[in-house]
C-alpha cells in the first residue's frame, strides 16, 4: 500500500512537471512570436524612424537659398542637425547663433554683401535669415576652397584663415591642397559629423 502511494506520488509530480514545461514552452513561443513580431514592424518603418532622427526642417528655405547659391540641400541639412539640431534659437559660448550657428562678424559680412537692409545680430534667429545667410557663406567657402568638402567645413567650423595657414604646414598637409591633419580637435569632429550626416542624407532623400 505504502509503495503505491509514492507511485501515485510521483507520478502526480511529473504530471505537473509536464504542465509546467508545457506552459513555458508557450511563453517562450510567444516571447519569440512577438520579438519577430518587432523586428519586421522595425524593418518595414526603419526609413520611417531614421527620417525623423534626419529631417527635413525648413525645407523650403534650404531649398530655395541652397539652389541660389549653387550647393546641396542635404549639405545644409547636415550642417544644420550639426550646428544647432535644428534649433532655431540655438546659441553657441562664442556667441554663433541660429540655426546655421552665425557669428556676428560673418552675418555683417554676408547682410551687407546681399543686402539686407537694416540688420541686426538679433535677426540671426529668423530661420529664413539665418539659412540664407548660411547658404552664401558656404558659397564664399567653396570658391575659395575650390569646391573641397572637408576644406569648407574646416573653414566653417575653424575659420578660413586657419584652414588656409595649415594648408601651409607640411605638418597638417603633405600636398598643400588637403589637409591631412586638422590640428583643431572640435572642427576635425565637425567635419567627420557633418559628413557622417550628409551621406545619411543623401542615402535617405536624395535621388537614387
Amino acid at each position: 500500500m505504502g509503495k503505491r502511494r509514492k507511485i501515485i506520488k510521483v507520478i502526480k509530480v511529473k504530471k505537473r512537471n509536464i504542465i509546467g514545461n508545457e506552459s513555458n514552452n508557450k511563453k517562450y513561443f510567444l516571447y519569440i512570436v512577438v520579438a519577430l513580431l518587432l523586428i519586421i514592424f522595425i524593418i518595414d518603418n526603419s526609413s520611417a524612424v531614421i527620417k525623423r532622427i534626419y529631417p527635413l526642417k525648413y525645407k523650403e528655405f534650404v531649398f530655395k537659398y541652397s539652389y541660389e547659391y549653387g550647393i546641396d540641400p542635404y549639405l545644409v541639412f547636415a550642417v544644420i542637425k550639426a550646428e544647432s539640431s535644428f534649433n532655431p534659437n540655438a546659441k553657441s559660448r562664442k556667441n554663433a547663433i541660429g540655426l546655421m550657428q552665425i557669428t556676428e562678424r560673418t552675418a555683417l559680412w554676408g547682410a551687407e554683401t546681399i543686402g539686407i537692409e537694416e540688420f541686426t545680430q538679433e535677426d540671426l534667429y529668423d530661420p529664413e535669415t539665418n539659412i540664407r545667410i548660411g547658404c552664401w557663406y558656404i558659397r564664399q567657402l567653396m570658391n575659395e576652397f575650390s569646391n573641397r568638402i572637408d576644406l569648407v567645413l574646416a573653414a566653417y567650423n575653424g575659420g578660413s584663415g586657419n584652414v588656409n595657414e595649415w594648408l601651409k604646414n607640411v605638418e597638417y598637409s603633405k600636398t598643400g591642397q588637403e589637409l591631412d591633419v586638422i590640428p583643431f580637435r572640435e572642427t576635425a569632429m565637425f567635419v567627420k559629423k557633418v559628413k557622417n550626416y550628409y551621406e545619411v542624407y543623401l542615402n535617405l532623400y536624395g535621388e537614387k
